[in-house]
């Protein structure tokens, strides 16, 4: 029920990779969101290794209690003024995924509070829209386990394309791994940081655009190829010195290059002028740039959001949850299961018209 000030509160548990996410959100008696406390952990493993989902399981679970509790003292509310606990219900890794699901089923078991199971990508997207004030875009979803063109329609976010193998995010992260560049804050950010040092070579990667899709891993094949003749002293193609920043720059603007062009024909079909770019990638600035001239020259926008709300995070599963406990939904015990494969079309969005 409304608080005193007409407030439905929600408490929002994300744990699908390596970030433990815990949030509360307000929804006031206009609909407007509010942001109570946005708190997250992040599971860093040494330089070129990835996180696996028995190790970053354990880290979630390790910390889940203190993450909760520091979100309720930021948010300055106690449990009983909270009317659901929202949980990440997939796509993700499925020990990270379950180890945050068993929190949040111990905290509406011991609150008393309704669960609302939430779609990960779904939680992105309204994330998106509701920072951002992006009326009815066309989304690039792109982070380190999904790489989606969306766009709604008919209570259903519809997926336009998609990749075909391994996502774009999941390419920078593990050519991170070739290259031994740090984890910490995240390899894709580190990426990003070399890449602008480079630009005085652009090397040949392949262009993997199939119609609405695309394909990295070919990209990543040719880019640990490249990475090697490097290290071992050798020239590029044209008998050209080049360095990491140099492979950092041309793998992303090749990738980023890919996804200007399914979005763009996205917005061609659905005649859409707006693109919200949402997801951990979504946080680079040059994609945002690359995305952002395409989108004037077509007479539109782009709207993106910081690290705080693209990046995984508990609040983006609060906002999503409320919006759908608003309309009824709750999650039985019984069925607050979790699935590695979630599409985002699976999800009927009873909220929007």
């Amino acid at each position: 029920m409304p608080d005193s000030q007409g407030r439905r509160i929600a408490l929002g548990c994300e744990g699908s990779a390596n970030k433990l996410g815990i949030g509360i959100i307000a929804h006031d008696a206009s609909g407007a969101a509010h942001v109570l406390s946005n708190v997250r952990h992040t599971f860093v493993s040494p330089p070129g290794t990835g996180f696996l989902p028995k190790d970053t399981a354990h880290h979630h679970r390790s910390f889940f209690v203190r993450v909760a509790k520091q979100a309720l003292r930021d948010a300055g509310v106690s449990p009983s003024a909270l009317d659901c606990i929202c949980f990440t219900r997939g796509p993700g890794m499925g020990g990270p995924l379950t180890s945050v699901a068993v929190g949040a089923r111990t905290l509406s078991l011991l609150w008393g509070k309704p669960l609302v199971g939430v779609n990960h990508c779904v939680g992105h997207i309204e994330m998106g829209r509701a920072i951002t004030g992006a009326s009815n875009p066309v989304v690039l979803y792109v982070s380190g386990g999904n790489t989606q063109v969306i766009a709604y329609a008919e209570q259903r976010y519809r997926i336009f394309g998609e990749t075909l193998d391994i996502a774009v995010g999941n390419c920078l992260d593990r050519f991170a791994r070739t290259l031994e560049i740090s984890n910490d804050p995240a390899p894709g950010y580190n990426i990003e940081q070399l890449a602008k040092q480079g630009g005085r070579v652009l090397l040949d990667l392949p262009y993997a655009v199939k119609g609405m899709d695309c394909s990295f891993s070919g990209i990543l094949g040719r880019a640990d190829e490249l990475a090697a003749v490097m290290r071992s002293g050798g020239k590029g193609p044209d008998g050209e010195d080049f360095t990491p920043a140099d492979l950092c720059f041309t793998l992303q603007e090749t990738i980023f290059a890919m996804l200007v062009e399914i979005t763009e024909r996205a917005m061609a079909h659905v005649g859409s002028n707006q693109v919200l770019i949402v997801g951990g990638v979504g946080c680079n600035e040059r994609l945002q740039d690359m995305m952002g001239k395409m989108a004037a020259e077509r007479g539109g926008s782009v709207y993106a959001t910081d690290e705080r709300f693209c990046i995984d995070n508990g609040i983006m599963i609060a906002h999503a949850g409320l919006l759908a406990y608003e309309t009824g939904f709750e999650t039985a015990l019984e069925e607050s299961t979790c699935t590695q494969r979630f599409r985002t079309d699976e999800v009927f969005v009873k909220w929007r018209n």
